[in-house]
């Protein structure tokens, strides 16, 4: 290969690297940047005002205090279907398309029960972080033709919590767990400089630590504490079309990882049948999205260099309200509203169609209805409105000055068992 043809295509495949790495990193359908706003359908329905109410087995992912609350035994299984509204791209080669995949499926489940010996409750769950992805076709592209791109991305956590009565008014918890990121992205690869990133992933451990203190019998103080967890996602492959395919097949992505996080907040219950909540969630997206790293060894042309490239994403912190309440209209049902607000995390100059995290308003309501002695349904609706974003990205020059729009509405709902 002459040494001319060899820095063309070096040139190709740091071109095409740099573009898929500002589009692959996070969630089309992320609500508080990539966070989901609630865990349970009590805690989603209640805007994601839960550290001072966590009372079910979801407690395990918002404040393991709060298991220190089970009586007997309790299971919930909750999901959450997405129905995108206006998930959108719109660029400066005549493109403005809607994500072609409207509808996204969310699940997770738990079980907790109180130990008989000790004043503590236990359980374990398994939760949706964040995740999804968009599937964008037959988009305009700076070749003049039309190409298609797509990415899916998702990170769920296990965790085994356990809370205690530690006086009577103090209550502690921690959990301990795994979480699973997994990532496949591809930007145009039928076209030059094109590109497939996939099947990168990554299992580490995570842990959370929270408490919860009465006040007075009516008001309650509500903290916890999620360490940052890294998620170095490898054991991926990369294709870059360089007029033919190059195949990598060690593909990983450092970097990247989700947030620190500390939530402060009140339940308050001025009578037996309100309850009325508040949370504060300082979320330090700024270290855990802000300088990544993507590396690809061996091609299958041997004649070819590994590939390294860094990028800065500089994400800002983020400070979430929540406000909740909660009513039970009889001994059968309770309803439920909720408000969540959250500042978009991402700076413009790194705004991507694939980091469509940038909504920031999320409004809730809902009710749970009693079946019987032991078994409740909960559902209900949470509603995001439309947030647009101009932006013109210098790491993604395939799309020039491009428009994101982004409109959510989600279906949530929850069956919970509950016995001695």
């Amino acid at each position: 290969m002459s040494p001319k043809l060899m820095h063309n295509t070096r040139q190709h495949n740091i071109r095409g690297i740099s573009i898929l790495f500002m589009a692959m990193a996070l969630p089309a359908h992320a609500t508080n940047g990539f966070n989901l706003i609630g865990f349970g359908a009590e805690s989603t329905l209640m805007g994601g005002a839960d550290v001072a109410v966590a009372r079910d087995s979801s407690a395990i992912n918002t404040n393991p205090a709060g298991l220190a609350q089970i009586r007997g035994k309790v299971f919930n299984g909750f999901g959450s279907v997405l129905r995108t509204l206006d998930l959108s791209h719109a660029d400066q080669f005549g493109s403005d398309e809607h994500a072609s995949n409207r509808y996204t499926l969310l699940g997770g489940g738990g079980y907790a029960q109180s130990l008989d010996s000790i004043p503590c409750g236990a359980g374990v769950g398994s939760f949706v972080q964040g995740g999804a992805g968009g599937v964008f076709r037959n988009i305009n592209n700076y070749h003049g033709s039309q190409d298609d791109f797509a990415a899916k991305f998702g990170i769920a956590k296990i965790g085994i919590g356990l809370g205690c009565q530690v006086t009577e008014r103090l209550a502690l918890g921690a959990t301990i767990g795994m979480t699973y990121a997994r990532i496949q992205q591809s930007l145009y690869r039928s076209s030059q400089d094109g590109i497939k990133f996939a099947d990168a992933d990554v299992i580490r451990p995570n842990f959370k630590i929270g408490l919860q203190y009465k006040l007075t019998p009516a008001l309650t103080f509500g903290a916890a504490y999620t360490e940052k967890t890294k998620l170095p996602m490898s054991g991926g492959s990369l294709d870059l079309n360089i007029g033919s395919i190059v195949h990598y097949d060690d593909a990983k992505l450092d970097g990247f990882a989700t947030p620190r996080e500390v939530a402060l907040g009140l339940a308050w219950k001025p009578e037996d049948d309100w309850l009325l909540a508040i949370k504060l969630n300082w979320i330090n997206w700024s270290d855990a999205i802000n300088s990544t790293k993507l590396t690809a060894k061996n091609p299958d042309n041997p004649l070819l260099p590994a590939l390294s490239v860094t990028n800065r994403m500089d994400w800002r912190d983020q400070v979430v309200v929540a406000l909740g309440l909660a009513y039970d209209l009889n001994t059968r049902t309770t309803l439920y509203a909720g408000y969540n607000y959250g500042k978009n995390p991402i700076p413009r100059t790194h705004t991507t169609p694939f980091v469509a995290g940038i909504l920031e308003h999320h409004y809730t309501a809902g009710a749970a209805y009693k079946l019987n002695q032991e078994w409740t349904f909960t559902g209900g609706l949470e509603y995001s409105p439309v947030v647009k974003v101009n932006y013109n990205n210098p790491d993604l020059p395939v799309f020039g000055n491009a428009q994101l729009r982004n409109e959510a509405l989600f279906l949530h709902f929850m069956l919970s068992r509950q016995w001695q």
